[in-house]
């Protein structure tokens, strides 16, 4: 039996690479493709696979842009939304505090307005129901402690009012301004509203007298000499 086999033999290449038999030479065309530099058919199909890569990275590229610059907004408006939220929920706190504050201030102070406004009422009637002209001489004593009380607890609760509510103290002392004599003008602003002339006679109506002093003196030296 010839163990040598010719290309027309059938050889089981499974059964000999099971066996640790050698693998079958490549074919001789195979071989000479791999040791073959590439055509130009070749070149340009790669060439134009590596652009359509390129060209697909870049749209990749785009792509991951655009994505980050959404999702840097998102981060910023986020951020934005975190922040303005902290700072209004303080900020509306403290005015919220503020406000109840001021608004209970407010009505305390109404309150008290309106309780001394009623004392005050109160005081003005018994004083104007003083009426001297219906006392008479048995009740003249009586009737005149009886009127110096009511004065007396009409004063203390003006005073009291006066201490607290301070712009009582201004109405006092604008009607006494206004009962009393009018203010002397300032003397700069009176020596401005003259003229030159005006301005001589009232410096030579000032200084005359000491003119005359000075020429009583001088006199009295050379009267000596």
């Amino acid at each position: 039996m010839n163990s040598a086999l010719d290309n027309t033999d059938f050889v089981d290449t499974d059964y000999q690479t099971s066996r640790g038999g050698a693998q079958p030479p490549a074919p001789a065309g195979a071989a000479a493709f791999a040791t073959r530099p590439p055509s130009r058919d070749e070149l340009d199909s790669k060439v134009t696979e590596a652009h359509q890569k390129l060209a697909d990275l870049r749209q990749q590229q785009e792509t991951l842009e655009r994505e980050r610059a959404t999702l840097e907004e998102a981060r910023r408006r986020q951020s934005e939304f975190h922040t303005g939220r902290e700072e209004l929920v303080t900020a509306l706190n403290r005015g919220i505090g503020l406000i109840e504050q001021t608004e209970f201030n407010a009505r305390r102070d109404a309150e008290a307005a309106a309780k001394e406004l009623t004392d005050l009422r109160d005081h003005l009637a018994k004083v104007q129901s003083l009426n001297q002209d219906s006392w008479t001489q048995e009740n003249y004593n009586a009737e005149l402690t009886r009127a110096l009380t009511t004065l007396e607890n009409a004063r203390m609760e003006w005073n009291g009012a006066r201490l607290k509510f301070p712009a009582l103290d201004g109405a006092t002392v604008a009607a006494a301004t206004s009962n009393g004599p009018a203010p002397v003008k300032d003397v700069a602003s009176l020596l401005a509203a003259e003229n030159f002339g005006q301005l001589c006679r009232i410096g030579f109506a000032l200084t005359w007298p000491l003119l005359l002093v000075g020429f009583a003196i001088t006199g009295l030296l050379l009267f000596r000499h």
